[in-house]
């Protein structure tokens, strides 16, 4: 079995080299210089892409990797970096004696001397306390300690060459793929494109310390890793750490609390149901206390009608003959707007709906504008019950990229999750490209899901489509998760 791996190996080499393959197939058996010859130029030409076998978490095979990479990865003098300049495209050699230029491609955030920018010098010879301006921001940089890191070592260095790695500490206005160069050398690498970081969770505090220190800890840790993200959405009261996978999350919750000391548990990711009215009703508002001195009064009678989705709300002053005073039609606005964004029946925001103000009582003294706001609240509420009301629920549009191999199976799995499939695409590679609008609560789970079904094959997007209506046997499970 080992003889048969090997002679695999031999054979795949050989094939991108015309000469070696023909004597191979003659029968002579290639040397291993010759073999690391072939391979180190397959490499470079992009024909060939080594796997290797190890663990991050023993450090199994990690020596190899390393020797691997400097026995046969491409050097920085051999392969150029292609840089745009204006609109320009050019491209720099590793010339220790060239202009100098330097190239962000990570960031640390270290305990103990702050963010650390780890970077690649393209070109010429960076030393200590050189100034640099970033070609994004105008900003110049003073590039104050040099080192080169090593594992958890960090080496001061006086200078450091074309096509070598080093670290710089507390660059001011310097990100992660950001380009640095000599003033009036306006020059930048293009970005590489970042993952898609489709899988959330949302996080909690544990404490009210680690609340304190939870937004400075996920700043730095977006600064280190850019495929991060965290959003507050507003309308869920949420804040949602989004990766790549479950993985992803688990190592990143991890590091916040070993490098930042800060702790969260995780809670159910809700989803941002909506209501609206089904139908046409009428209903009247009325505020009467009487309590000694001025008393609350106030009637708004109102008349609810659905909107077209997506339209959101509409309001119209139909008062006639003074029955409420001009200066009060905007607190009734007013009153059944904040209804709107509390809740509706089933506790939702209520969107796409009209509501018309027809007519109404007032007390020349005890009438007030918050008279007139609690009135049309409670109008609003009791035309919305005689109306009826929907549930409505976020449909995304996923993009499914998939080997034509596993299109079946995506298919039928979104069919499962009451999605609709629009259609198929031929795409790059012979992949199958899958378009289908589906709920956004059936998604929670599908990068976790993708990856199992696909052999870790299959990639997607997602994004907000519109709004329609949920079935009514999922109404009670979606009121459920609110809270």
């Amino acid at each position: 079995m080992e003889h048969e791996l090997h002679d695999s190996v031999v054979e795949e080499i050989v094939s991108g080299d015309d000469e070696q393959l023909e004597r191979y197939l003659s029968g002579e058996v290639p040397s291993v210089a010759e073999l690391e010859g072939a391979l180190a130029h397959e490499v470079l030409d992009g024909q060939e892409f080594p796997v290797l076998v190890g663990s991050a978490l023993t450090g199994v095979g990690i020596d190899r990797l390393a020797d691997f990479i400097c026995e046969i990865g491409p050097s920085p003098l051999d392969r150029p970096t292609s840089i745009t300049a204006g609109t320009e495209r050019i491209d720099v050699k590793a010339d220790a004696g060239g202009q100098a230029l330097v190239h962000v491609f990570k960031t640390i955030a270290d305990p103990f001397v702050g963010q650390l920018s780890v970077f690649k010098v393209l070109s010429g010879t960076v030393r200590a306390d050189d100034r640099l301006t970033n070609s994004r921001s105008g900003n110049e940089e003073r590039l104050h300690g040099l080192f080169i890191i090593r594992g958890k070592e960090q080496q001061p260095a006086n200078e450091v060459v074309a096509g070598d790695l080093a670290a710089v500490a507390k660059l001011a206005a310097t990100a992660t793929g950001d380009t640095l160069a000599p003033k009036g050398s306006p020059v930048h690498v293009d970005e590489m494109d970042v993952v898609v970081a489709n899988y959330g969770v949302a996080i909690v505090p544990r404490t009210q310390a680690d609340d304190d220190k939870l937004n400075g800890a996920l700043q730095k840790l977006q600064a280190e890793d850019r495929v991060l993200r965290v959003d507050r959405v507003e309308e869920t009261k949420q804040t949602v750490l989004r990766g790549v996978g479950d993985t992803h999350i688990t190592v990143t919750l991890e590091r916040l609390s070993r490098k930042f000391g800060v702790n969260v548990d995780l809670s159910e990711l809700r989803v941002p149901y909506r209501e609206t009215v089904i139908g046409n009703a009428e209903a009247e508002g009325k505020v009467k206390k009487q309590s000694g001195g001025h008393g609350q009064f106030a009637v708004a009678n109102l008349r609810v009608a659905p909107l077209p989705r997506g339209s959101g709300f509409e309001f119209a002053d139909k008062i006639v003959g003074g029955a409420i005073p001009r200066n009060y039609i905007p607190a009734v606005q007013k009153g059944v707007e904040e209804t709107m964004s509390t809740g509706g029946v089933h506790g939702f925001p209520v969107v796409d709906v009209q509501v018309e103000c027809y007519d109404g009582k007032y007390h020349s003294v005890d009438s007030s504008e918050m008279a007139f706001k609690t009135a049309a609240s409670h109008g609003f509420k009791q035309a919305m019950a005689a109306a009826g009301v929907a549930v409505l629920e976020p449909i995304s549009l996923l993009k499914v990229t998939v080997p034509p191999g596993h299109q079946g199976d995506v298919m039928a799995d979104i069919t499962s999750r009451r999605g609709r499939v629009q259609g198929t695409n031929a795409v790059e590679h012979g992949e199958q490209e899958v378009v289908a609008l589906v709920p956004t609560s059936e998604l929670g789970r599908y990068a976790v899901d993708l990856r199992s079904m696909t052999a870790g094959r299959g990639r997607f997007t997602t994004q907000h489509d519109h709004y329609d209506v949920l079935p009514a046997h999922l109404v009670d499970k979606a009121k459920q998760t609110k809270t």
